[in-house]
């Protein structure tokens, strides 16, 4: 009889204990629920959830992994909110630099239309329409060339090339205006520099610094492009003998359609640095300006020389 008593009081404490245990692990797998729901509800709403990290147990395990994923997820909306914004910056500035331009050539466009429009106008008035056609041409060429880099869309052929033959591709076309200008052109560039780079885009980042000192030097000033190579760099540095930039503008001069006071009194658009730093950062290297007005500037091109196979 105390035998059959002792197993039933056993089996009622195993019946208890198990009874509790299952209210314990049901309680706990209800907040472990409510506290999951709430996590992938804060990161739903796009609100930084509270991550609840106990090392060593199923409840922080899981928590640490949903952590990982949310910052994986909230970096990648992160990423694509600053290329939509990029992306609206860059219509809204496309906008502004073509708007006045096609409204002159509308204006002229009218203008020619009059009937009573003498010949001496007339040709005035073409000539100024062409000008203004030539300058959206060269602005919306400009503008696919910087899209195309800020979107990642050109892709570049890098060879070994001699160095000489880059910065005979930008000195090309800035020969003309400088011309004009009666401004000395020297070039220093020794036999045997080679750069591992594509050959036009580079060109067309030394052409737009060429393109910039000419511009800004006064004429019967000057213009020198001299090259070296160290252990780490082949390097190409254009110098003039213009106005400078003030330290102050320096960082600021590479940025898109960036134009300082001094320099509105030129023509420009204010991409060719731009365009010109974004080719060369493509490629692995980096450009640079040095200036102490009102004794000109130099600005430096870096290009890496670890990839060249000599």
């Amino acid at each position: 009889m105390i035998l059959l008593i002792t197993i039933s009081a056993a089996a009622l404490i195993s019946a208890v204990i198990i009874i509790c245990l299952n209210i314990h692990y049901r309680r706990k797998i209800n907040l472990f629920s409510h506290d999951l729901c709430r996590i992938l509800d804060d990161m739903a709403a796009e609100n930084t959830p509270d991550f609840t990290i106990t090392e060593d147990t199923l409840d922080g395990k899981i928590n640490v992994r949903l952590k990982r994923l949310y910052e994986i997820l909230n970096g990648k909306t992160e990423q694509s909110k600053r290329d939509k914004e990029k992306l609206q910056s860059l219509v809204s500035d496309i906008s502004h630099q073509v708007k006045a331009p096609a409204a002159n050539l509308k204006l002229y466009l009218e203008l020619l239309s009059r009937p009573d429009l003498d010949g001496e106008k007339r040709r005035e008035f073409l000539q100024l329409s062409t000008a203004q056609a030539e300058k959206l041409e060269f602005l919306m060429n400009a503008l696919v060339k910087m899209s195309r880099l800020e979107t990642g869309l050109i892709s570049f052929e890098k060879k070994k090339i001699p160095l000489v033959d880059v910065i005979a591709g930008g000195l090309t076309q800035i020969s003309p205006a400088a011309e004009r200008k009666k401004l000395d052109v020297q070039v220093n560039c020794p036999d045997g520099i080679f750069a591992f780079c594509d050959q036009k885009w580079t060109s067309e980042a030394v052409f737009n610094l060429l393109d910039n000192a000419v511009k800004y030097t006064p004429s019967s000033g000057s213009v020198t492009v001299s090259a070296d190579r160290n252990e780490f760099y082949v390097q190409i540095r254009i110098k003039d003998s213009g106005e400078g930039i003030p330290e102050s503008e320096q960082a600021k001069i590479f940025g898109r359609f960036y134009r300082s006071e001094a320099a509105k009194a030129q023509e420009g658009l204010g991409i060719g640095l731009f365009l010109a730093r974004n080719i060369i950062q493509e490629q692995g290297g980096f450009l640079s300006v040095r200036s102490k007005p009102p004794h000109g500037a130099v600005f430096i091109i870096n290009l890496p020389v670890e990839s060249l196979k000599e």
